[in-house]
């Protein structure tokens, strides 16, 4: 119950930065109908910004217009105050865990030893530990597995070959990790699994691209565990704390 109690976290985290985006898209096409474009909701001065603002043939915002999208940034406000609100959790839960392992000398939980991989923040360190790296695993076959990150099996007489992922565990760690994959490559471009990608889609003259970025959130989920595990560091990654 614990464990599926820290998930509420990064869940609830991602449906307000999803209402969020809608708020900001509707008062964006409010005023687009107006002819105003530039404006942006997420400014601190957005609301110094809103009366300044004149319609695309030079007139002041309609009255109610103006009172809409006044009523529209309230509520993106109180979204930005619970957004704030929930990544505060979320950072103490994290630093929580520092702190209990500087008192007790004990093994480094997952979640304190991926914030210490460059290119991993505190978002991504809380959701694939709240996700799936909390979880117990034989092997990285049942790793991948989880995420749906694994290649699914086809044969039929004397054919015998994969046909892709199986996209059947979690769809969050599995989003998670093919955003981390880009992340990767730009900000660990000397590791092994970044040089691995780069020589696999030359040699297919870039038409592989998007099938090696799968392969590479399996290899990198894999060697994740395997650091959170064991400490095994991935082959040239770069710790923040190098």
């Amino acid at each position: 119950p614990e464990e599926e109690d820290r998930r509420r976290i990064c869940r609830e985290r991602k449906v307000l930065i999803a209402e969020r985006v809608k708020h900001v898209n509707r008062i964006k096409g409010l005023l687009f109908g107006q002819g105003i474009s530039g404006y942006e909701p997420l400014r601190k001065n957005r609301r110094k910004q809103l009366d300044e603002l004149h319609t695309g043939d030079g007139r002041p915002l309609p009255t109610h217009l103006k009172t809409q999208i006044s009523r529209e940034l309230d509520r993106l406000e109180l979204l930005l105050e619970q957004i704030t609100a929930v990544e505060n959790e979320r950072d103490t839960l994290l630093a929580a865990q520092k702190d209990s392992v500087a008192a007790t000398a004990t093994l480094i939980p997952a979640g304190a030893m991926l914030c210490d991989v460059k290119g991993i923040g505190l978002e991504l360190a809380a959701v694939l530990w709240t996700e799936g790296l909390f979880r117990h695993f034989d092997n990285r076959r049942q790793v991948a597995a989880y995420a749906g990150l694994a290649p699914t099996p086809w044969q039929s007489g004397t054919i015998d070959h994969e046909q892709g992922v199986s996209k059947a565990g979690n769809p969050r760690l599995r989003t998670t990790m093919i955003q981390l994959s880009w992340l990767w490559l730009r900000h660990q471009p000397q590791s092994a699994l970044s040089l691995w990608f780069t020589a696999r889609v030359q040699s297919s003259g870039g038409r592989t691209k998007k099938s090696a970025i799968v392969a590479l959130a399996r290899k990198l989920l894999v060697a994740l565990w395997k650091y959170v595990t064991a400490g095994v560091v991935i082959e040239g990654a770069v710790l923040k704390t190098a």
